[in-house]
């Protein structure tokens, strides 16, 4: 979220990323070869490395299609699909270009499977503002 805004808006913990199934094992030997340790998750689906520091890594992996969209096949079984177009972000952290899901993407995301916190309900809102995307009603505060 913060990389595709460009700054950061508070403080994390952790980062989210995507990665394609074919990698997981390559990532595991580089952040594991870094001090990090599976916590919790399947490597074939969605799993979290954390070091010692308690800084996490969560990881969703998917298995991307020849037209660019890509699967995730989650716990339940159920298989969430990506559109082409949702890797078309573009961040920042410290400096370096990143991909990042789009602004679309990440308001469809969180719309989807819990009830979003206070700080989601934030960080929705920051991307409404940087990037114009229009909120679902599950996105947006109670108006009073």
């Amino acid at each position: 979220m913060d990389a595709l805004l460009g700054r950061e808006t508070r403080a994390h913990h952790d980062i989210d990323i995507i990665v394609s199934v074919s990698d997981v094992p390559i990532l595991l030997e580089v952040c594991c070869g870094k001090g990090f340790t599976l916590r919790e998750g399947s490597p074939q689906h969605a799993f979290v490395l954390v070091n010692e520091s308690g800084r996490e890594i969560d990881v969703h992996t998917v298995d991307f299609s020849s037209d660019g969209s890509a699967a995730h096949r989650m716990d339940t079984g159920e298989t969430w699909i990506f559109s082409a177009e949702s890797f078309t972000g573009s961040g920042v952290i410290e400096g370096v270009r990143v991909l990042c899901l789009s602004a679309e993407a990440q308001v469809r995301c969180h719309a989807q499977g819990y009830t979003p916190t206070e700080k989601d309900l934030r960080d929705m809102e920051l991307l409404q503002e940087a990037f114009g995307v229009e909120l679902p009603p599950l996105l947006q505060r109670a108006q009073a």
